[in-house]
C-alpha cells in the first residue's frame, strides 16, 4: 500500500503540473451539456438528470482512454519509466497507482458537467442518488481504465493517440450516451447492450432516477471489464518481456 500511495503521489504531481490534460478531458462533455443538453432538455428535470448521468459517463471515457492510452504512452518513451520498471516492487504498485491516478481525474474532468448541470438545467438529485450515482460511476469507469492502460502499453504515443480519437466517440455513441435513453436510432438499440458504455451509462441512469437496466447490459459490461483487464496485463508483460529481458 505504502508504494501503492507513492505510485500515485508521483503520477499525480506529473498530472497537475501538466494542467491542459485535465482541461481537455472535460472540455468535450461540458461542451456536448452547454450546446446541446441544455437546450434540448434543461427545462425537464428527468430528461435532464438522465442527460447529465450520460455526459458523466462520457467525462469517464474521455478521461480514462485519453490520460491512461497516451499517458502511458508517452511515459514508456521516457528514460525515468525504464529505470522505475527495474525496481524490485512487481505490478500492483505502478498499476494501481495509475488507477488511483486515473479515478482522480475523472472526478475532477466531471466537474464542469455536474455544475452546468446545477446551475443552468432542473436537473436535481436527492444526496443519496448523487453518492449512488457517484459509487457506479467508479465501478463502471473500471473497463475504460483498462481499456486505455491496455492501449499504452502496446502502442506508441502517436499510435495510441489516433487509437484513443477513433474509439472514444463511437463508444459513446454506440452506448447511447448521446440520445435520451429511449431516442437512441434502432441500430443503436441493436448493438448497444454489447458494448461497455451502455452497461455503465445504464446503471448511472438506475442510479440516479427510476431506470430500469437491462441484464444483457450489465453483464456486457463485467465481461468487458474482465476482458480489457486481462488485455492490460498481458500488455504489462508484454512490454516488460521486450525492454526487459
Amino acid at each position: 500500500m505504502a508504494l501503492t500511495l507513492v505510485h500515485t503521489r508521483y503520477q499525480l504531481l506529473r498530472t497537475i503540473r501538466i494542467p491542459i490534460a485535465l482541461v481537455g478531458s472535460a472540455f468535450f462533455p461540458a461542451a456536448s451539456m452547454i450546446f446541446f443538453v441544455v437546450p434540448a432538455a434543461g427545462d425537464d428535470p428527468t430528461g435532464a438528470v438522465y442527460a447529465t448521468a450520460s455526459m458523466v459517463v462520457f467525462a469517464s471515457i474521455i478521461s480514462n482512454l485519453f490520460g491512461h492510452g497516451i499517458g502511458v504512452a508517452e511515459d514508456r518513451a521516457q528514460p525515468w519509466d525504464p529505470y522505475t520498471r527495474t525496481l524490485p516492487v512487481g505490478l500492483f504498485p505502478n498499476f494501481a497507482g495509475r488507477i488511483i491516478t486515473g479515478l482522480m481525474m475523472m472526478l475532477l474532468s466531471m466537474l464542469p458537467v455536474v455544475v452546468i448541470a446545477a446551475v443552468f438545467t432542473e436537473a436535481s438529485v436527492t444526496v443519496w442518488e448523487f453518492l449512488a450515482g457517484l459509487v457506479v460511476l467508479i465501478v463502471a469507469s473500471l473497463p475504460f481504465m483498462l481499456m486505455g492502460l491496455a492501449i499504452g502499453y502496446l502502442l506508441s504515443t502517436k499510435a495510441a493517440l489516433a487509437v484513443v480519437q477513433i474509439i472514444f466517440f463511437p463508444l459513446a455513441f454506440a452506448g447511447g450516451l448521446l440520445s435520451a435513453p429511449d431516442a437512441a436510432p434502432g441500430f443503436v438499440k441493436a448493438i448497444a447492450p454489447y458494448v461497455p458504455s451502455r452497461g455503465a451509462v445504464e446503471l448511472m441512469w438506475a442510479a440516479v432516477g427510476d431506470f430500469e437496466v437491462n441484464p444483457t447490459a450489465v453483464v456486457s459490461l463485467v465481461v468487458w471489464t474482465a476482458a480489457v483487464g486481462a488485455v492490460a496485463v498481458y500488455a504489462y508483460r508484454r512490454d516488460e518481456g521486450r525492454r526487459y529481458r
